[in-house]
């Protein structure tokens, strides 16, 4: 049984490495939005979504930006101070 959910489990890894998008050179830009930024961003993540909805004027992550800082500060923006950071307790 261990040798099939390791089969399982790597055919899982292999297909979801197929999900994985690219990011365009073009959307990156040393001077553009960066670490804080991201953070920022990720944390008004729900109401930006939102109101994204309704109007093509506001955007929930700015393209172009610095790369892999904005991405990691819009991470722990959400993540962390954003909708992920609601914690439940169970009873």
């Amino acid at each position: 049984m261990t040798r099939n959910r390791l089969l399982l489990v790597s055919l899982l890894a292999l297909t979801l490495s197929a999900c994985i998008a690219k990011q365009s050179g073009a959307a990156i830009n040393p001077n553009g939005p960066g670490f804080l930024d991201g953070v920022m961003h990720g944390f008004i993540f729900p109401v930006a979504w939102i109101v994204s909805l309704f109007t093509d004027q506001i955007a929930v992550y700015a393209v172009p930006n610095n790369g892999g800082w904005y991405n990691f500060g819009y991470f722990l923006g959400v993540c962390v101070l954003g909708v992920g950071a609601r914690s439940t307790r169970g009873g």
